[in-house]
């Protein structure tokens, strides 16, 4: 989760427990906060300077001394060039370097850079987003120690292929390629890559022939060393969902870099299902065939400043694998570059959603997930089935999602309603027992129960509404189907900021530069919603003070998230006025004393008699 999202999450918490307080019999004060903003770069993307690039190897390789810079029985296959090998599927085009056999670039066709114009529509390499940080020269490699005390990666060794340098494979069609590395005595390494026409992820097939007494330690590390490119205009934003990410112990592990600059690492021993490196939209999988044979996994991570592109996060995500030994040894790992889509990833292993980050608040994760996965998310796409713009599928589904919150909100209103026509009465009594307070709170306990009303019974169903928003929230947050959807007038991407002014500088405490037009809209309606709905004197700041934080906070929000968060106060506002044009439908009438069920308020009210009995014991 980036920062921005943290502090969100934060202040409007810190402003909803304070809207909970305001709503019970103590009043308390609202303490302001403060945001932050995300950096906006407008240039286009620079890959990152090789100088960057530390070449990470396992502790073990650390430890190694290597007395020259030769590769010993490898440096007959060493090479500084490569061949690029081309190959083009219904859904991307990659280019394999001879030079390691690993990824050089891949260009995902269905899916453009925030920078293509309509003049590189047909031009998928001007156009389409480009994963891999080529600079890096690491995107699948292998890597161990040799037995000669040399630090091993075939990012640097020729393999050679018989294939031609552009293939194409489409329809329900297949491709396979070979790539072979020999050592000038005996010994070869193969990689094998199978391509499906119709589908983001790739087979892989590593074998070694006659290693035996060549590797160290029986074992090797299969390693995707260069991260993934950042491919978005807010390169700060990516960032803050920028991660690696395993599946280990049967759930998803994340390995977040820290924003100092600081290193981290860690270690996974044993059964490993998956490892991989991602960024707001697009993701890098490693899932080895056999989990149980994989014997751990490794990773490295780093946030850092670029010279033009704000922050960059790199991670080196290594599996460890086992060496027998054999005349020849093969393993198997599946290799996915592609969107994070929750259904793409579902058809290839069930546990890999767990990619899709749907957000959590508090801890309540477990809550806020299945809300998101399983009720919303399918909903969402849905209506998308039938209505294309997503702007209106976000307007049905705003929609939608009032109505199902309906009760709830009725509910808080009829509590609400009721503890105002009990306000006289609870002032009688502060007039009446004015010198004595425990009284005023067991006689205003008793009157509670009296008429059968919640003192927390308007804040109860707001708060059972919090999951829901937070789910959404997630939803919008993260959704690849919202990125570069436009929707009407100035609205051309709900995945941004849809910015209608640039101030020229930063606001102070804040740090905002661009104005949004959706996120002043959703201020304006959140003002008219608590205007209408908020009558207490001692409130009215939360009238002013709550919409103008609320819209400071979504100036940097998605376009999308906030469109769904004013057509939601639209959708309120109607139904506040109609309920305020029933108002003779909430009565306050004594309950019957034999109906009463001892609930929360005759606790309270033998709470407030023990209390009083005990003080005046005390007082004795």
């Amino acid at each position: 989760m980036d920062k921005n999202t943290t502090i969100a999450f934060v202040l409007i918490g810190a402003i909803l427990i304070i809207w909970l307080f305001l709503n019970t019999p103590e009043q308390e004060k609202q303490t302001p906060g403060t945001s932050d903003t995300t950096k906006v770069i407008d240039q286009k993307p620079e890959e990152l300077p090789k100088t960057q690039s530390e070449e990470k190897t396992r502790q073990r390789q650390q430890n190694t001394t290597v007395e020259d810079s030769s590769l010993g029985r490898f440096s007959n296959a060493f090479t500084d060039t490569g061949r690029i090998i081309t190959v083009e599927t219904d859904l991307a085009i990659y280019e394999i370097s001879t030079r390691g056999a690993n990824f050089h670039k891949i260009y995902l066709k269905k899916f453009n850079n925030w920078y293509s114009t309509e003049d590189n529509s047909n031009n998928f390499y001007k156009k389409s987003v480009q994963l891999i940080n080529y600079s890096l020269e690491n995107a699948y490699n292998i890597s161990f120690v040799s037995t000669e005390g040399k630090a091993i990666n075939t990012s640097t060794l020729n393999f050679k292929t018989t294939s031609q340098s552009k293939l194409t494979v489409s329809g329900n069609d297949s491709l396979i390629i070979n790539f072979r590395m020999e050592l000038n005595t005996s010994g070869a390494i193969e990689k094998k890559y199978i391509f499906n026409a119709g589908s983001y992820l790739i087979g892989s097939e590593i074998t070694f022939e006659d290693f035996n007494g060549i590797i160290t330690d029986n074992v090797y590390d299969i390693s995707w060393e260069s991260g993934l490119r950042s491919v978005e205009r807010n390169s700060v934003n990516e960032a803050g969902f920028s991660s690696a990410d395993v599946y280990y112990g049967d759930e998803k592990v994340v390995v977040d870099a820290p924003g100092d600059g600081e290193k981290i690492t860690k270690d996974f021993n044993g059964k490993v299902d998956w490892l991989a490196v991602r960024n707001k939209y697009f993701t890098a999988i490693m899932i080895p065939s056999d989990p149980s044979q994989v014997e751990g996994a490794y990773i490295e991570g780093q946030t850092f400043p670029t010279k033009s592109l704000g922050l960059r996060e790199i991670y080196n995500v290594h599996l460890v694998m086992p060496f027998s030994g054999n005349k020849l040894e093969k393993r198997s790992v599946s290799i996915y570059v592609g969107p994070v889509d929750y259904d793409l990833l579902k058809e290839i292993n069930t546990n890999l959603t767990a990619l899709v980050d749907f957000g959590t608040f508090f801890g309540l994760k477990f809550i806020v997930r299945p809300i998101a996965e399983y009720l919303l998310l399918p909903l969402f796409k849905f209506l998308n089935d039938f209505i294309p713009n997503y702007g209106f599928v976000i307007i049905v589904f705003s929609l939608i999602i009032k109505i199902i919150v309906y009760p709830l909100t009725r509910k808080s209103f009829q509590s609400m309603k009721k503890m105002q026509l009990l306000q006289p009465k609870i002032t009688e009594l502060k007039e009446k027992f004015k010198d004595d307070p425990q009284a005023i709170n067991k006689e205003t306990m008793k009157l509670y129960s009296t008429y059968g009303v919640n003192p927390a019974g308007g804040c109860l169903p707001i708060l059972l509404q919090m999951p829901i928003f937070i789910a959404l929230w997630g939803l919008f947050q993260a959704a690849i189907e919202l990125r570069q959807q436009p929707f009407i007038f100035w609205i051309n991407d709900l995945s941004v900021p849809d910015v209608i002014f640039d101030l020229g500088f930063k606001l102070p405490l804040f740090g905002v530069r661009e104005i949004s037009g959706l996120a002043l809209l959703m201020g304006i309606t959140t003002f008219v919603q608590q205007k209408m709905s908020i009558k207490d004197p001692k409130q009215q700041a939360l009238v002013y003070m709550m919409p103008v934080m609320l819209t400071i906070l979504f100036m940097t929000f998605p376009s999308g998230l906030n469109l769904y968060y004013f057509m939601f106060n639209l959708f309120s506002i109607a139904q506040q006025y109609y309920i305020n044009q029933k108002k003779d439908n909430v009565e306050l009438v004594p309950v019957d004393p034999s109906k009463r069920k001892k609930g929360f308020m005759q606790r309270l009210t033998e709470a407030a008699e023990q209390q009083s009995k005990q003080q005046q014991r005390n007082r004795k």
